[in-house]
């Protein structure tokens, strides 16, 4: 399978998760490979998701498809298993931003150190939208969002789901003056960190007067992280997507309102992550290596 559209891209950037949780049980959620320049020479690799998708995690397994070196090779899968797994990731800093980043090299060094080749692909920073960019979309956007929803995925050829909707508040507006948004969408469990992207292969009306815009435009937008559920006393609240692999009690049904933590806050954590780094490469500091952490690799 050769990759080369956009939408080609976007299903390779995603990884599922695994969790095996501390205090017992499991759970499935959503991560995604995000890519920002550190300077002309370099960049880093962040794979994404959310805080409670981690969080409490005692093990957590990434399942990848290997490469040739050019293309996927479907059928082929390699699962990295990680111990100690919530403690690879840093958090944002407002603890209300449900969003949390793992350094990626480490495992890709790992890797390779075993000779495993990994397809993927990362979502790229420049595609979240500038100031500017979203002055000129509209209040409703069409949306689309990648993930592993109930926990379903292609298990033969490791490929995730995508679903899609619309925007349901504007993008540019802080919902509940939080750095988020809503969609209108089915947002399921296992869902939980799946990237949003404003996503049309066709021309596009554009605001201000500038009549149709012909080609297709993709924007990086955020992750989902929370849903909103009606209770069987008809009260409604929000609440982080489920991970855990069990049946959900249809005395709360959810309303197909999902919360999207906006792109920059991803933005926000791999900046202070960078920072960190150069300031401790300057002092003469190592970076500890995912093989510290103890990393146990199984082909499936």
């Amino acid at each position: 399978m050769q990759i080369s559209s956009p939408a080609e891209q976007l299903i390779f950037a995603t990884v599922r998760i695994e969790t095996l949780m501390a205090g017992g049980g499991t759970g499935v959620g959503t991560g995604f490979l995000y890519a920002i320049e550190v300077d002309e020479k370099e960049s880093a690799l962040f794979l994404v998701t959310n805080k409670h998708v981690i969080d409490g995690a005692r093990t957590g397994i990434l399942t990848f498809t290997l490469s040739d070196g050019a293309a996927p090779l479907l059928g082929q899968h390699y699962s990295v298993r990680l111990e100690n797994f919530a403690n690879f990731f840093v958090h944002h800093e407002l603890p209300d931003v449900d969003v949390a980043l793992m350094p990626f090299f480490p495992i890709l060094t790992l890797l390779s150190q075993r000779g495993v080749r990994i397809f993927f692909r990362s979502v790229p920073d420049k595609l979240i939208p500038t100031v500017e960019d979203i002055d000129e979309l509209d209040a409703i956007e069409d949306v689309i969002f990648v993930g592993y929803p109930n926990g379903i995925w292609d298990v033969e050829n490791n490929l995730p789901v995508v679903r899609r909707g619309i925007t349901a508040t504007p993008i540019g507006v802080d919902f509940r003056r939080a750095p988020q948004f809503l969609i209108d969408a089915s947002v399921f469990p296992g869902s939980s960190g799946s990237p949003v992207f404003l996503f049309n292969n066709t021309g596009t009306f554009a605001k201000k007067g500038k009549g149709t815009v012909v080609g297709g435009r993709i924007m990086f937008l955020g992750l989902v992280a929370s849903v909103f559920f009606r209770e069987d006393t008809g009260r409604i609240e929000m609440t982080d997507v489920p991970t855990a692999v069990e049946p959900i009690p249809v005395v709360r049904q959810m309303i197909d309102l999902g919360v999207v933590f906006k792109a920059t806050t991803v933005r926000e954590v791999a900046l202070r992550v960078i920072a960190h780094a150069k300031e401790a490469y300057a002092k003469g500091d190592r970076v500890p290596a995912a093989e510290d952490r103890t990393a146990v690799d199984e082909a499936t």
